[in-house]
């Protein structure tokens, strides 16, 4: 027995090897790289990288700039979670417990952007939403009204920046979301509903409750995806301006680093933005995963 329990365990190490030998190469080595980088002034082109100690960091936090990127950022998870979590949350409601009719057209509208690609989304909204030739813009025109330049106006920018980002994301989320909804006992609803409890109180003490478990894995994706996945539409559209308007944390290690050819600053960003990754994590799982409902 002892012998066949060894070889199933060198067995199932080998099988996991290849996975592991990656992980390390893409994920475990480039953190160390950064976390390496972060101490150093280099532009990546230079031969001798010069040691500067913790100076990255100390600049990175008294520039002006870096407290505006962290608070386009939290605006970014704000608008986010509102559009990729509440938003789902209640489609999913209505779609299972409310709706009767036309629920496949409606799963199918709702996911069909997910696999767009973001750049296309991000050039389609550039024009539907040009201020001077796009649709939108010539209808209001008829009504006297006009768009702002919204790629120039602060806050406006992140707000149409998430709705792009939204519009890809929703649809993931949406089919996750309405899995967990799904899974809550009709009958348990049906008495509800026969004791006249209202469907505003259904959603928030029996739905939400009992799909928890889902919920907080879209919270966490949310989050980090969500950040990721915005960087393209401001890739292609803003570029982070006007004025850093738009940037966010990934973003700006992307423009320290492949623009500015700061790779020190650069990597220093990127060391705390991963810090304030995990703890939110922390955060998360000492104080939403308390209320989680696991089913069994």
């Amino acid at each position: 027995m002892k012998k066949r329990k060894a070889k199933e365990h060198i067995l199932a190490g080998v099988f996991i090897l290849p996975a592991f030998i990656a992980f390390c190469v893409f994920m475990f080595w480039p953190l160390i790289r950064t976390i390496y980088l972060s101490f150093f002034d280099w532009n990546m082109i230079k031969p001798v990288k010069e040691f500067v100690g913790l100076q990255n960091y100390i600049d990175l936090f008294q520039d002006e700039v870096t407290y505006k990127v962290l608070g386009n950022t939290v605006v970014y998870i704000v608008i986010l979670l509102i559009m990729n979590l509440v938003a789902p949350y209640v489609v999913s409601y209505l779609l299972t417990f409310v709706i009767e009719k036309g629920k496949g057209f409606y799963k199918t509208a709702f996911f069909l952007p997910s696999v767009i690609s973001l750049v296309v989304g991000s050039v389609l909204y550039v024009w539907i939403l040009n201020p001077i030739s796009g649709p939108i813009a010539i209808i209001l025109k008829n009504f006297g009204m006009q768009i702002p330049t919204w790629s120039k106006t602060e806050g406006l920018v992140i707000a149409i920046l998430s709705l792009i980002t939204s519009w890809k994301v929703f649809g993931y989320n949406f089919i996750i979301v309405l899995g967990g909804v799904m899974g809550v006992p009709q009958e348990v609803i049906e008495a509800a509903k026969i004791d006249n409890i209202s469907d505003y109180k259904i959603f928030t003490q029996i739905v939400l409750p009992m799909s928890s478990a889902t919920g907080v894995y879209v919270l966490i994706m949310t989050i980090v995806q969500g950040l990721q996945y915005v960087y393209t539409p401001i890739k292609v559209v803003t570029q982070g301006g006007p004025n850093y308007a738009s940037s966010n944390l990934i973003y700006q290690s992307y423009h320290e680093a492949f623009t500015l050819y700061q790779t020190g600053d650069a990597s220093a960003l990127s060391v705390v933005t991963m810090t304030l990754f995990i703890v939110l994590l922390l955060l998360e799982f000492k104080f939403v995963e308390k209320g989680v409902y696991y089913e069994n």
